[in-house]
Order: structure tokens, then sequence, then C-alpha cells
């Protein structure tokens, strides 16, 4: 299979969201954020991350066959103890919606009216009590105008910065949007206008392509980052988190 160093550059800038992160669980959904995840919890030890099943373990499970590898269990995770954990607030989830707001307001879905979708797909799932519960980052390989929409998302899925959307007895200083990791940069939110921003670009984008393809304005800092490429010791992690190579078919 052919490598590809912009999944491995994605990859590496995903496990950045959890790098100041202390004793949270660690949540990638989808095969590029649970590498990010297991990538930071390798870096990070006190991030937890489960099995995907039932327990807690002590290492990152590699993705794919397990050709014989034992999980290394440290203590059982079901059900109740998640939301327990979720609800505490002591969770960062790294998820990929299909559309994104200036508020930060994801949708996992339907396009297109919700009584009659041009395209289904998940329904809203967790995400509502998840948004309000803990941190959350998001993980959108497109960019482009479809996923940065102009206006709001189709369906508004998890809380953003939207004073008209708002549970009660919320603020803005509740909520805890990260980062949004693309194919051409990394966004955060602007602390006074919360509205998202350019925290780095990847090597070789421009400024002016990534607001050519976002439906909405940007902040654009004076001094802008750009994302690192990885470092050999991440690849070699990869290697190992991801033998059967399955990240480079993703995108």
């Amino acid at each position: 299979m052919t490598h590809s160093p912009l999944i491995d550059l994605l990859i590496c800038a995903c496990s950045r969201v959890w790098a100041d992160d202390g004793e949270v669980l660690a949540s990638g959904i989808g095969l590029i954020p649970r590498l990010a995840a297991s990538l930071a919890m390798v870096r990070n030890p006190d991030l937890m991350m489960t099995d995907s099943e039932a327990y807690l373990v002590s290492e990152p499970v590699p993705v794919g066959a397990r050709r014989g590898y034992q999980p290394r269990i440290e203590t059982w995770m079901g059900f109740s103890r998640i939301f327990d954990n979720v609800w505490s607030g002591a969770r960062h989830a790294l998820v990929g919606p299909v559309q994104i707001d200036r508020f930060g307001q994801a949708n996992i879905s339907a396009i297109g009216d919700y009584a009659q979708p041009k395209v289904q797909m998940l329904g809203m799932r967790g995400f509502p009590g998840n948004s309000i519960s803990h941190a959350n980052s998001f993980f959108v390989p497109n960019h482009n105008k479809r996923v940065f929409v102009a206006g709001e998302v189709d369906t508004v899925c998890s809380i953003g910065y939207n004073a008209d959307r708002l549970p009660r007895g919320y603020r803005f200083e509740d909520i805890d949007i990260r980062y949004i990791v693309t194919a051409l940069c990394v966004f955060d939110f602007d602390p006074e206008t919360h509205q998202p921003r350019l925290f780095s670009l990847h090597p070789g984008v421009q400024v002016e392509q990534v607001v050519e393809n976002t439906g909405f304005e940007i902040g654009t800092p004076s001094q802008l980052e750009t994302t690192p490429l990885p470092e050999p010791e991440e690849l070699e992690i990869l290697a190992r988190l991801d033998p059967g190579e399955l990240r480079y078919g993703v995108i």
C-alpha cells in the first residue's frame, strides 16, 4: 500500500489535542482519531484508554488483526463507568462530524432538511449530552465549504458558541471545544470572539487556501505556526500501533 505523508502528519497533529490533558479518557472516534489517541497515550501515560469493549488498558491496543497480541488490562470499564466518566467531564473526545459552523456546532446526523434529509447518517447518538459534559475536538479531513458551512449546520448535534441555543444556565465559559484538525490546517477557538481561528498551517498550505474553502470568516493571527512534520519516533510508534497500515486506506 502506498504510504501517505499527509496521513501520518494528520495523526500526529490530532494526537496533540491531548498534549496538555491529565488523567482523562482519550476517545478517538474513527481510525485516524483512534490512532491519534493511542499515539498520545504512548507519550502521555496519564491518559486513560479503553480496549473499545469493556476494559481500561495500560497501553493502546494496536488496530487490525491482533496477531497474538494480548491487551494489558487494568480494570473493568463497562457502560455504567463510562457514563460516570463522561458526566464528570473526565473525557476528551476527537470526533469526525460532516459539518461544522462558525459557532463550533457540529452535525453527524443528516444533510438537508431533518424531516426529509438528502443523506441520513448516524443520528445524533450521544453527541448532545457528551458535548455539554466534556472536552471535544474535531477531525475533518475534507476541508471545503460543504463541511465548513455558512450559517448553521443542517442538524445541530452538539453545543457550540451560539447564545440562541445554549441550554438554560449554560455560559460560553462552560463550553470546551478545543481544536479542529483538517487536511489543510489546525484551528483553535479565539478566547474572546469564540470563533474558529487558524492555529497552524500544514506545510505548503497558504492562508488563502483555507479562507477560500471555509464558508465563514476565520480568525488569522499575525504569527502562524507550521504544523510539525512527524518525528521518526512517532512513525516508529505508528508502525507498532497499525502494523497492517490500515491508516493509508482511509483518505
